[in-house]
């Protein structure tokens, strides 16, 4: 790298560093959206306090087992899977889902189109804090519904990003210590 007097490389920015440091500031800028959010996504759509975690019986723990629906249908089952994905660092794959379930119950259409703007700014949209897994053709054909922002907006998006979660954290989410610790005991662990 060529050497510039040091207020020209304050003025080239974030473009003058290598590769490697801007896709490791843009990990870093994710991960602090994400604390910065608390959890904002989560309690917009479930009205669940953390606090309330102790409730969870084994039997309930066991029924998460049964499915991944059934995980996220349970208050206790959501929030510890996204402990659980927050510990891989991909818990935008949750927040995303709850922000679509969010967005489709929302009634006002000027609400309806902030949301969508809001959802697709942070988690669809090439490099987005937030940015989740999805192909290029959902993501364009998600870009392309903002303008009609319909309920199924995110629809394909947030079943790609569903079908990811479901075969790729889920299973291995039910083989993490936090899982197999919660199903043995899990009032202490709340």
């Amino acid at each position: 790298m060529r050497a510039f007097p040091p207020d020209v490389n304050m003025r080239r920015g974030i473009a003058s560093l290598p590769d490697t440091f801007r896709k490791r500031a843009k990990v870093l800028k994710a991960n602090l959206s994400s604390f910065l959010k608390k959890t904002q996504w989560i309690l917009s759509s479930h009205p669940y306090e953390t606090d309330q975690l102790n409730s969870t019986t084994q039997v309930e723990s066991l029924k998460w087992k049964g499915s991944f629906d059934r995980l996220l249908e349970n208050k206790d089952g959501l929030l510890t899977f996204r402990a659980f994905l927050v510990s891989e660092y991909s818990e935008e794959n949750i927040d995303f889902y709850l922000a679509c379930e969010d967005y489709k119950s929302t009634k006002s259409p000027d609400k309806l189109k902030t949301k969508a703007k809001d959802i697709y700014e942070e988690f669809i949209q090439r490099d987005a804090p937030r940015e989740v897994n999805i192909d290029q053709k959902t993501r364009d054909f998600s870009k392309n519904n903002l303008e009609e922002c319909k309920r199924m907006c995110f629809d394909i998006a947030q079943l790609e990003v569903y079908t990811l979660m479901e075969k790729d954290c889920y299973p291995r989410f039910l083989r993490s210590a936090t899982f197999k610790e919660r199903e043995k005991y899990p009032k202490l662990l709340a």
